[in-house]
């Protein structure tokens, strides 16, 4: 089996990537070679059979390139982010929408193949306003340049696998918390880093409403969606390609009190209220809670109350960093 992973650079590509490593392959399929792509060359493990490659997506004759070898499964997580495409018009369709096309018609004049396609699409294609919580039917009317791309991309693989093109699913995914790492400038990055900085006993700045509620899921559920996705019967979604994927909605008074409770109260003292206007203003803006009754009964899975999330961080990332140091 052959994999072609784009974007594993970032923090899902590289959990993907050794997930993938770990279980010797998707579905039962042994991997015979993976290529790991970004617009920063991606780190490849060791004794993975695997190569890297530095490439920009919306780049000409970068879709030939990544497709020369005929991969079996597609993992599609690049993208210029949400604030970055509404900043640079030019660049996030350049990247979010033409590079998909390219991608799509490449595999489309390359005779007798057909691989499976598992794209990283986000909840921004929905805008508002918001029920209370979006069911799997709510019309995806975005209000940014990155929602409507990713929308449009979404339409492009359901019209391509509708044809008979290509295997292709859009995954559309939650705030993935605990994000590992350092802080960010994004402005969801408080989600993870009220949490992530008390657990290794360091301060961090809460500025929202603790009464804020969120729609999220961990990054080791996140790993799981794409393995699934890569094996999964498509029939069932016949032409609606793209699905919202389960999360848990909390808000942030329920994280803090989940942090209490696996970490105390030490680590609760360490978040700071500092109330941020321009953040909150952002993030009043975004829908809450999403019914997820089509991925459910397709076999996807993710957390039901935050002390998991917060203790698959502390398995994953913690733990692992302790064991590596020791």
């Amino acid at each position: 089996m052959k994999i072609l992973v784009i974007g594993a650079a970032g923090m899902i590509g590289r959990k993907l990537t050794q997930a993938i490593l770990d279980q010797g392959g998707i579905g039962g399929g042994r991997v015979d070679h993976m290529l790991l792509a970004d617009v920063i060359e991606p780190v490849v493990p060791a004794g993975a059979p695997a190569t890297a490659l530095a490439v920009d997506l919306g780049d000409p004759g970068t879709a030939a390139r990544l497709l020369a070898d005929r991969p079996d499964v597609i993992f599609h997580l690049a993208a210029v982010v949400s604030g970055e495409a509404e900043v640079d018009f030019e660049k996030g369709y350049r990247v979010n929408l033409d590079g998909t096309r390219a991608l799509l018609e490449t595999i489309r004049t390359t005779p007798d193949y057909m691989p499976r396609l598992v794209f990283a699409s986000s909840l921004a294609v929905f805008g508002p306003p918001f029920p209370a919580r979006i069911p799997d039917d709510f019309a995806p009317t975005p209000r940014t340049s990155y929602g409507i791309q990713k929308l449009m991309a979404e339409s492009l693989i359901s019209d391509y696998s509708r044809k008979g093109m290509v295997e292709g699913v859009s995954l559309r995914l939650p705030t993935i918390c605990i994000r590992p790492g350092k802080p960010n400038r994004a402005a969801s990055g408080f989600f993870s880093g009220i949490l992530r900085e008390p657990l290794i006993g360091q301060e961090a700045v809460l500025p929202v409403p603790d009464s804020v509620r969120h729609w999220f899921a961990s990054p080791r559920s996140a790993t799981g969606f794409f393995l699934h996705a890569a094996t999964m019967d498509l029939a069932p979604l016949d032409h609606r390609r793209a699905l919202n994927m389960p999360g848990l909605s909390a808000t942030v008074a329920e994280q803090i009190e989940a942090l209490r409770a696996v970490a105390g109260q030490a680590a609760v003292d360490l978040i700071r209220p500092e109330p941020d206007a321009l953040v909150a203003g952002i993030v009043e803006g975004w829908a809450s809670d999403y019914d997820a009754t089509r991925a459910h009964a397709l076999g996807f899975a993710a957390e039901t109350d935050f002390q998991q999330i917060i203790r698959a961080h502390i398995e994953d990332e913690l733990d692992n960093q302790a064991s590596i140091s020791g």
